[in-house]
């Protein structure tokens, strides 16, 4: 990673507030972060800290009160927002699945799509063909698993993922840290994870907290060699 390269997210003094009747509550409080391209960070913070809103901010699906947004070095303004929202998949812990996979649909998608539904364990319940599903009649961890599908399938180069392992298996969680996730840095992919899961906070690039709407500390450290589980070797 080159010096001079700008961060490819960038949040400057970002306050964000919202008005209950009398009350105001701050959910961001000037807030900083910066993202290098192609950095795996991993954030970690507790409920109601404001994560959700700091990366509805930082995926650019929510206006700040106050501050600065700069994506790949330049400031975001109003008219260039959806524009610069295309650099980003994001998977929210309260997701919304169509019945096609949008954003996916070039010519190839029926076969690269077999080996990730056999990998995540859905080939058996639903088919995909020309970017359409068969069926959304899924459990919550099988539509959670469609969901990480989809933003896979989209190759962008900016990932977020909002507690996506929190409800699945063990069998799972290892699919995404040890396989899906190290295929998309692989990949020169930035990717943000929430988490709780500390035994995976060492397969990250930075370890970072949000604590009543300030980012605490900022770990940043080479990721250490992690034994891959047998489960998840192919």
């Amino acid at each position: 990673m080159a010096e001079q390269e700008p961060p490819v997210i960038f949040l400057h003094q970002v306050e964000r507030r919202y008005h209950q009747g009398d009350a105001t509550l701050e959910i961001l409080k000037r807030a900083e972060l910066a993202v290098w391209p192609g950095q795996s960070v991993a954030l970690v913070a507790p409920s109601g800290a404001g994560k959700s809103t700091l990366l509805h901010i930082a995926g650019l699906l929510e206006q700040p009160d106050s501050g600065e947004i700069r994506v790949d070095g330049r400031l975001i303004t109003e008219g260039q927002r959806d524009d610069y929202r295309q650099r980003f998949s994001v998977v929210f812990y309260d997701f919304y699945l169509f019945e096609r996979l949008y954003g996916a649909e070039d010519g190839d998608l029926d076969a690269r799509t077999q080996s990730y539904l056999q990998t995540l364990q859905l080939s058996h319940k639903l088919q995909i063909k020309d970017g359409k599903l068969s069926t959304l009649d899924l459990s919550q961890g099988q539509r959670k698993r469609l969901a990480l599908l989809n933003a896979y399938l989209e190759d962008r180069p900016i990932y977020v993922f909002d507690e996506w392992a929190a409800d699945q298996d063990p069998q799972f969680k290892q699919i995404f840290y040890f396989q899906l996730l190290p295929d998309l840095k692989a990949r020169g992919k930035t990717i943000i994870v929430i988490s709780h899961d500390d035994r995976y906070y060492s397969l990250a690039d930075r370890v970072i907290k949000l604590e009543s709407g300030k980012l605490e500390y900022d770990q940043q450290f080479i990721p250490e060699e992690v034994e891959v589980p047998t489960a998840v070797v192919h």
